[in-house]
């Protein structure tokens, strides 16, 4: 019985594939070792994931943002072992998760687009080439962080019409204090930002917040997508919330670049178990 995690920074989604086939996908919060200790993990765990108590796993895959390093790996790791019985535990990033669901056994681009964003060049077997994502401060070009940080940054400076401002406003309920406070003082304010972009999504017929959306995907196109020589005649695919919500404004982009559009998916899960079921116990290089 295998184990298949695929854990972004909002949420984490864990599937059973028993026999070859899958049971009902189980999710808890997302799992980012840059800012959980292995305690905080494991006590997660315990909160979060009773439904695998009593499971016993020959492996465990767990593809998850942040897992890029041996140490934050073994950060993971610690947890996932003190929780689960399990013979073998495996960790990748969450870019491989996705590269395996996108491309299967082909080439090509593979392009995540949820709170974070993250792309590289899969040759079919491995991760050749990665762009430094950088997280949303220095990177993370369209993802739902960025997108959320301009809007705030509009809506606080005035820079979108007064319109707009109101409804934000209303919508929220959310002081530009508040505001201030949980981006810099509190945990996690990549998700806290990566909120806003229902709101620019549930408004998108506003030309000021289109304009939000196409910037933030010229800017991932050719700040990570460009650089890869491969992107020119491989198909860029993509997979994540922002890409499904705002599908339509990245496909024309990606074909006034002359980029040939791939697969976009919610999620990685469905692909990567059906990548699983084809190449049993795949190692992760």
């Amino acid at each position: 019985m295998i184990l298949v995690a695929d854990s972004g920074s909002t949420k984490t989604e864990w599937k059973v594939l028993k026999d070859g086939i899958a049971e009902e996908s189980v999710f808890s919060s997302g799992i980012n070792p840059f800012f959980l200790t292995s305690e905080d993990i494991y006590l997660l765990f315990k909160k979060e994931l009773d439904n695998f108590s009593g499971y016993q796993f020959d492996i465990i895959y767990f593809y998850g943002t942040g897992c890029n390093s041996e140490a934050k790996n073994n950060t993971v790791k610690n947890a996932l072992c003190r929780f689960f019985s399990c013979n073998k535990i495996l960790i990748g990033t969450d870019l491989l998760g996705a590269a395996r669901s996108l491309c299967q056994n082909s080439k090509g681009i593979a392009c995540i687009m949820g709170t974070g964003s993250n792309s590289c060049y899969y040759d079919g077997r491995v991760i050749v080439s990665n762009v430094a994502p950088l997280g949303y401060i220095l990177g993370d070009e369209g993802g739902g962080a960025v997108i959320g940080r301009k809007l705030i940054s509009a809506v606080l400076k005035k820079q979108v019409p007064q319109p707009v401002i109101d409804l934000f406003t209303d919508t929220y309920k959310i002081s530009p204090a508040e505001i201030l406070e949980r981006v810099y003082m509190k945990p996690f304010p990549n998700r806290f930002l990566g909120q806003f972009a229902k709101f620019v999504s549930s408004n998108i017929q506003i030309p000021e917040l289109q304009e939000i959306v196409t910037t933030s995907f010229k800017e991932f196109i050719k700040r990570n997508v460009l650089q890869y020589p491969e992107s020119g005649i491989l198909p860029i695919h993509f997979t994540g919330s922002i890409a499904i919500y705002f599908r339509g404004f990245l496909e024309e982009l990606l074909r006034k670049y002359s980029l040939n559009p791939g697969i976009f998916t919610l999620s990685p899960m469905e692909n990567l178990i059906k990548y699983h079921i084809q190449n049993l116990n795949p190692g992760l290089k």
